[in-house]
C-alpha cells in the first residue's frame, strides 16, 4: 500500500513526501485504516518499523478535518496528546512530528523533565496545538494549572508497556482521568509489545480498540545478524577490544546495565585509543541531547549507554550493537538489538556472555522463539597488552589527625593544658559513684508491682 492510496489531506502528503516515505510499512497498511476511520487502534509491532509514523499521520489528518477550537483568536488550547515513557523518545517523536507536519501549520510543544523549566511553562502558556511529554514533567504543570485536558480529541500512548517497567502508571491514569470521556476522544496506543496488562489499561481508558499485531514469526528484525560469545568476566574487554579491531564497527552502541559499568568501560576503551561517552538516566539531559547528536552526525563512533536509550531512539547507520552485558529482561533485548538494522538496512548484535549472563540466555531465546548463534573466539582475538586507565582521583582525605599526632590541648591562653596530679602515694584515687537507674532496687520494683 502507498501512502498515495489513502485518503489523506495535501498538507500530510507534502510532509510524507519532504520525509521521503513513499510505501506503508506493515504496521502502518494494517493500522491506518482503521484509524483514520475513526477507530481507536492498540497497534504490535517490532521497533523500527514505522509506528510513529502511523499514528501522527492520523492525528494530522483529523485535526485539520476539524475546526481549530482557537478559531476565535483565543490562544490554541492542547487538542492532542501523545505520552512516552523517556526524555528522548519525545524529543523524536516531536522532530518527526515537525518533519512530517510542517505544512499543516500547527504548533507542537515538548514537555520533559531536566531542561528549560520556565521555557516549556510559558509555551503551554501562550498556546500549543500538540502536545508531546513525558508524564512527570506533564503533571507538575497541569497541577499548576498552566494548561488544561479538557479540550483534547486525540490520545496516544507510545511504548506503553515501558509505562509499566518504569512505574509510570499511576501518573498514567492521573492524566487519563482528566481528559474528555474515552468515547469523546480517539486513542491510539503502540509498542514492540503488548502484553495483558497494558491491554486491560487500553480497555479500562480506551474505546472499544481494534488489536492490530504484526508480529514475525521472529521478534527481531529480519536483518539483524545475532552473535553469542561465551567468555568469562575477565577475558570481557580483552575480547571487546579484538572486536572493535577486528569489525571495524562505523558507529556502534555499547549496552550495559549500570551506570558504573559505563563509567569504568568509558574509562577503558578512551585510554585504548576508542573515543566514546556515556549516556544514562542520572547524566544531564542537555549533555545527554549533545551526545546523541554527536553520535548521530558521526562525531563520535561508540555510545555506551544503559537501557535508557534502548526505546524508541531512531539513529540512522548504527552498524553494531553489543550487548557488553546481556539484560535481565528479555524484552530489553530485543529493544537492544532493534537500535540497528532499522528501515530495511542491515547490523549487527553481539552479546558478551559471562558468569551472570550466561543465566538470561534461556529466557530471552525463548522470549525471541529462536537460538542465538554461538561463536567461540579465537586465542588471538583476545587483546591483553591494553592500556590501563588511570585511576579517577580518590575523594579528598579527612584533615583529622591520627590520634598519636594529634597537638595537644591548650587552655585560655594558649598553652598546653596541664594533665591532671597524680593522687598520693599510697592514697587511693576517687571513684566517681555509681549512677543509680530509675525504679530503685528489686525489692522496691516488686513492691510497686504487687501495689499496682
Amino acid at each position: 500500500m502507498k501512502f498515495s492510496d489513502l485518503s489523506l489531506p495535501a498538507q500530510v502528503l507534502q510532509g510524507i513526501h519532504q520525509a521521503g516515505f513513499n510505501a506503508c510499512t506493515p504496521i502502518q497498511a494494517q493500522t491506518l485504516p482503521l484509524s483514520l476511520s475513526g477507530k481507536d487502534v492498540a497497534g504490535q509491532a517490532q521497533t523500527g518499523t514505522g509506528k510513529t509514523a502511523a499514528f501522527l499521520i492520523t492525528l494530522f489528518t483529523k485535526l485539520l478535518a476539524s475546526p481549530s477550537a482557537a478559531a476565535d483568536g483565543s490562544l490554541p488550547r492542547p487538542r492532542a496528546l501523545i505520552l512516552a515513557p523517556t526524555r528522548e523518545l519525545v524529543v523524536q517523536i516531536e522532530k518527526d512530528a515537525q518533519l512530517l507536519g510542517s505544512h499543516c501549520g500547527f504548533n507542537i510543544q515538548a514537555i520533559y523533565g531536566g531542561i528549560d523549566y520556565m521555557k516549556q511553562k510559558n509555551a503551554l502558556k501562550d498556546g500549543a496545538d500538540i502536545v508531546i511529554g513525558t508524564p512527570g514533567r506533564l503533571i507538575d504543570y497541569l497541577k499548576q494549572k498552566v494548561y488544561s485536558l479538557k479540550h483534547i480529541e486525540m490520545l496516544v500512548i507510545d511504548e506503553a508497556d515501558r509505562m509499566f517497567d518504569m512505574g509510570f502508571i499511576p501518573d498514567l491514569r492521573y492524566i487519563l482521568r482528566r481528559l474528555p470521556p474515552f468515547d469523546q476522544r480517539q486513542n491510539l496506543m503502540f509498542s514492540a509489545t503488548l502484553n495483558q496488562r497494558v491491554m486491560e489499561l487500553s480497555y479500562e481508558f480506551m474505546n472499544v480498540p481494534q488489536k492490530v499485531s504484526v508480529t514475525p514469526e521472529k521478534m527481531t528484525a529480519e536483518r539483524v545478524e545475532q552473535v553469542l560469545y561465551h567468555v568469562s568476566n575477565k577475558e570481557k574487554f580483552p575480547l571487546l577490544l579484538g572486536l572493535l579491531r577486528r569489525e571495524g564497527m562505523a558507529r556502534t552502541m555499547l549496552f550495559v546495565n549500570t551506570k558504573r559499568e559505563a563509567e569504568r568501560l568509558q574509562d577503558r576503551l578512551n585510554a585504548n585509543e576508542f573515543p566514546c561517552r556515556v549516556i544514562s538516566g542520572d547524566v544531564d539531559q542537555r549533555k545527554r541531547m549533545n551526545i546523541l547528536e554527536q553520535f548521530k552526525r558521526g562525531e563520535l563512533a561508540i555510545l555506551i549507554a544503559t537501557d535508557v536509550a534502548s526505546r524508541g531512539l531512531h539513529i540512522d547507520g548504527v552498524s553494531h550493537v553489543i550487548n557488553y552485558d546481556l539484560p535481565q529482561d528479555a524484552e530489553d533485548y530485543v529493544h537492544r538489538i532493534g537500535r540497528t538494522a532499522r528501515a530495511g538496512a542491515e547490523g549487527k548484535a553481539i552479546s558478551l556472555a559471562d558468569e551472570d549472563g550466561a543465566f538470561y540466555i534461556e529466557a530471552i531465546e525463548e522470549y525471541i522463539r529462536h537460538k542465538v548463534a554461538v561463536e567461540w573466539a579465537e586465542d588471538d582475538l583476545f587483546i591483553h597488552d591494553y592500556k590501563r586507565p588511570k585511576h579517577r582521583p580518590a575523594p579528598v582525605a579527612s584533615t583529622k589527625q591520627p590520634r598519636g599526632q594529634r597537638p595537644k590541648a591548650k587552655d585560655q591562653k594558649g598553652a598546653p593544658r596541664k594533665a591532671a596530679a597524680a593522687p598520693p602515694e599510697g592514697e587511693k584515687k576517687k571513684r566517681r559513684p555509681r549512677r543509680k537507674k530509675p525504679g530503685g532496687s528489686v525489692a522496691t520494683r516488686e513492691e510497686n508491682v504487687k501495689t499496682d
